[in-house]
């Protein structure tokens, strides 16, 4: 089965920040979205990557994928879910 392409609303990259920035910024660019929309996230291999979707996960939002870049970063695809 092919694979599909996701596509973003918005794009944010948290590669110049550590945690739990790297949460807090995931969550503002989520905040500027509408119910639905997709934010693709732009983050690190480590910490980033291992807390950033549990955490966002644990807010409510769906994680449609995780990319590996295969250069130390990730893509990560967020649908926001309204409250």
């Amino acid at each position: 089965m092919a694979d599909f392409e996701i596509k973003a609303d918005e794009f944010a990259d948290i590669t110049d920040v550590v945690c739990p920035v790297t949460f807090v910024k995931t969550k503002v660019a989520l905040e500027e979205l509408d119910d639905g929309q997709i934010l693709q996230v732009h983050l690190n291999d480590g910490e980033p990557v291992q807390n950033v979707p549990r955490s966002i996960k644990d807010e409510g939002h769906q994680i449609l994928k995780l990319i590996d870049n295969e250069d130390g970063t990730y893509e990560l695809f967020i649908k926001k879910v309204g409250d």
